[in-house]
Order: structure tokens, then sequence, then C-alpha cells
């Protein structure tokens, strides 16, 4: 795809100090770290709470799966906003990087409500997994933004290179 002469450049997603500050920290790597084990908990939390909401058997190994998936969330939030605070010099809502938080959001509310309907009680199993696939979905979108931050990243560090 060509670019029109009228068109402007997108901005870049890090300066070049905030480059060197996010190969430089440790955070990057629990970052990366961090971000696949949390997908392959969400793999196999989601077949395990697909399998109990087609058979209504496994309900104690998907809620176990759904805590796990939960406590990789909570995990990835706080490193990723020490990861922000050091990269950008704010804990949340960096430019680059605004409304991958702001959905991060949705998704920390939907896990919580989760946790909260388990612990109150407040909701019947098959509602406990419906509010969990309704966590599920939005982390799919969240990871897609993420994924493409790396992609542009890595797009950055080419046309500098």
């Amino acid at each position: 795809m060509t670019r029109s002469p009228t068109s402007t450049p997108r901005k870049r997603l890090y300066t070049a100090q905030e480059r060197a500050r996010r190969d430089a920290t440790r955070w990057t790597l629990v970052q990366g770290l961090l971000a696949p084990a949390q997908f392959a908990a969400f793999a196999v939390s989601l077949i395990l709470v697909i399998r109990f909401l087609l058979t209504g058997h496994g309900y104690e190994a998907a809620t176990i799966s759904i805590l796990v998936k939960t406590g990789f969330l909570y995990v990835i939030m706080i490193t990723g906003a020490i990861w922000e605070k050091v990269v950008f010099g704010q804990y949340l809502f960096a430019p680059a990087f605004f409304w991958e938080d702001v959905f991060s959001f949705a998704v920390i509310a939907l896990h919580t409500l989760y946790l909260w309907a388990l612990f109150t009680g407040s909701m019947t199993p098959h509602q406990l997994m419906v509010v969990a696939l309704a966590a599920y979905a939005t982390y799919v979108v969240n990871a897609g933004q993420f994924i493409r931050k790396l992609r542009l990243a890595r797009l950055d560090e080419r046309a500098a290179a």
C-alpha cells in the first residue's frame, strides 16, 4: 500500500529515549514472559468453561482455571503499570498505550465481577461461566490491542534502522 503525498506518517510508538528505557528494564522481560503464560491459562480455562457449559461437568476445574487466569491478569496489570512508569514516566494511560489501558480496565472489571459473584454466591454456576466468557471476550480484544502495538513497535524499529 502506498501512502498518498498528503497523508501524514504515523507517530512512532516510542521516542528513542523511551525505546532505550524499554529495552533496558527487566519489566519488559517480565511482561514478555507473563503475556504468553496468561494466554496459555486463558486457552486451558476457555476449554474448561465451554466444557462445563456444554456438559454441566467440570465446574471445579473451570472455576480453578478462571482463578488462575484472573491471577495472571492482576499480576500482568500491576507489572505492566510498573513497566509503563519506567518507560513512559507514568503508571497508566501513557499516550502510547492509553486505549489499551482503558480497555484493560473493562477486562479487570469483568474478571473482578466474576470473583465477587463467586465469593458472594450471588450467581449460579452457569451465570458465573457466562461472566467468565464475557471477561475472556474482552481479554481477547485487549490482547489483540497489545499484539498490534508490538507489531507497530517492530515496524518502527525497522524504519529507524
